[in-house]
């Protein structure tokens, strides 16, 4: 899921989702002091952007994180789990050994906010359009592997063109949202303030940029047991500004993204203050475009930049520590992480990269645009690298800070050399940063396929016992390394403030990709 998580919209991952998953910002929101009274709506602050409350429009981690609150899925995970539990459904499960056929059994009873029933042909009707919409910044991608949807009365069975053990896993996440047929459009995305779904909390007012609030559900029947408190989401323009929010607690919960120095500077000592890290990764990598035309489509220079990035640096000057440095495409904690890009490029060695330009018969200095959007410290992020790159004078790299919106639809049509990108899990298993950001259909727009990577990322699909996938995305991350279609930069865990009296935080960010505002209750 990007984030921006592309923190720069999966599931734009991974936030982004992953996705993976890339964490966006959004504009506007006052410094008002929160006025609810203590019986008011928790107040979440954000520096998400949502794109798109239609879930056939959205595969970024600001839309995603309202989706998952107020549409629901077949399938979802609770917190702690990182195994799908059924959710509009009653029960799901593949049917036979070859993993080509998934069915589920819709709950009864359940509704949507305005009343109507769900049914299966809502069901339908919901993967058809994500599908046939096909939208550049929608999160079709998922289901590269689904080919049809059939339904009975209670039953939904999907037919998988391929073996896709990860389907349930993309079953649960914000692509997998089921909508009303007789509300949305099936060829066309529904634009507008409002959304219909059958989750735990129904929209009470949005403002885009500004503020979204949140109502529990009372005709909501699932997986989520506690009825949740009302909620209001507070969006700004970036770091700082949530920053300031959160220092006058105009907010009483902080999320993405604060700044690095706000999470530093946090002392353990302070009671009044809960610090809560999630489990979960988001990555941060430098895309190439790899489109005919592009400055950067010779592998020899993108292996030259890999050979020169410091990602320590990185880590150390711009993030003060929060971030770790990042060698391979799936993080740490995932299964068949590597540390691929580290064995191929050690050490930033500009006389290598030299030699590697040069056998090529490249000129220096290659120009090439880097652009990128908002998240912690993206100014300085880009900055360092601009200076990296350029210090050995191999390089010259004009930098672009560029709107969420804006970049989303920027690198999708190909806009672009490079971008930064971070990318957030869309659920708990590596496949989330390999089919859908090398994959040939990724939402990265990147231009890269590979027989090589396609074939891997079918073998991982087809092993039910996700463990023994090790050997093949270890496989995949060395292809990548040679490759360079990206270059890995960092990996961090996510951050979240709170007021001590404020329960439930620890939930917002668990690596599912999954935003729990319905966990938030005042202690």
């Amino acid at each position: 899921m990007r984030g921006g998580r592309l923190s720069t919209g999966a599931r734009a991952v991974f936030a982004a989702a992953g996705a993976l998953l890339l964490a966006a910002v959004a504009t506007g929101c006052g410094l008002t002091d929160p006025g609810e009274g203590d019986d008011g709506p928790i107040t979440v602050g954000t520096t998400d952007t949502v794109t798109s409350l239609d879930p056939a429009g959205a595969y970024d981690i600001g839309s995603w994180a309202l989706i998952g609150n107020l549409y629901q899925s077949l399938l979802t995970y609770t917190s702690g789990s990182t195994t799908p539990v059924p959710d509009a459904a009653s029960r799901c499960g593949f049917q036979g050994d070859d993993l080509r056929t998934y069915g589920c059994t819709l709950r009864e009873g359940l509704r949507f906010g305005n009343g109507d029933e769900v049914t299966t042909k809502d069901v339908k009707f919901s993967f058809d359009r994500i599908r046939r919409i096909n939208a550049p910044q929608g999160p079709a991608a998922l289901f590269e592997t689904l080919d049809t949807v059939d339904t009975t009365d209670r039953t939904v069975t999907f037919r998988l063109r391929a073996p896709d053990a990860t389907f349930p896993f993309k079953l649960a996440t914000g692509a997998g949202a089921i909508v009303d047929a007789t509300r949305y459009p099936a060829d066309a995305l529904r634009s507008g303030t409002e959304a219909d779904g059958s989750g735990p909390y129904e929209l009470d007012s949005y403002e885009p940029g500004s503020s979204a609030r949140l109502e529990p559900a009372g005709h909501y029947k699932g997986a989520v047991k506690p009825k949740g408190s009302a909620v209001t989401v507070r969006y700004f323009a970036g770091p700082a500004q949530l920053s300031e929010a959160w220092r006058k607690r105009a907010v009483e919960v902080a999320g993405r993204q604060l700044p690095p120095a706000d999470i530093a500077r946090q002392s353990p000592a302070d009671s009044s203050v809960k610090l809560m890290e999630s489990s979960g990764s988001a990555a941060r990598s430098l895309v190439f475009n790899l489109r005919d035309g592009s400055p950067v489509q010779d592998v020899a220079i993108r292996q030259a930049v890999a050979t020169v990035v410091d990602r320590e640096a990185l880590a150390r000057d711009v993030h003060l520590r929060t971030v770790e440095p990042l060698y391979a495409l799936v993080p740490q904690g995932l299964t068949g992480h590597s540390t691929s890009f580290f064995d191929a490029y050690p050490t930033p060695d500009p006389q290598r990269a030299r030699t590697l330009l040069r056998q090529a018969g490249i000129s220096v200095p290659v120009g090439f645009g880097l652009a990128y959007s908002q998240g912690a410290a993206t100014d300085a992020e880009a900055a360092l690298l601009k200076r990296q790159l350029e210090d050995t004078g191999l390089f010259r790299v004009h930098t672009r800070h560029v709107e969420w919106k804006e970049f989303l639809q920027g690198y999708a049509r190909g806009a672009y050399d490079t971008y930064l990108v971070s990318w957030l899990a869309d659920f708990p298993d590596p496949d989330t940063f390999t089919t859908s950001v090398v994959g040939k259909d990724s939402p990265l727009h990147s231009g890269y396929t590979s027989d090589r990577v396609e074939r891997l990322i079918r073998a991982t699909q087809r092993e039910a016992q996700r463990i023994r996938t090790a050997d093949d995305f270890r496989a995949i991350q060395k292809i990548i390394a040679e490759d360079v279609p990206l270059v890995p930069l960092w990996q961090k865990k996510e951050y979240v403030l709170g007021d001590a009296d404020i329960s439930g935080t620890e939930y917002l960010s668990d690596g599912t990709g999954t935003w729990r505002l319905w966990q938030l209750a005042r202690m």
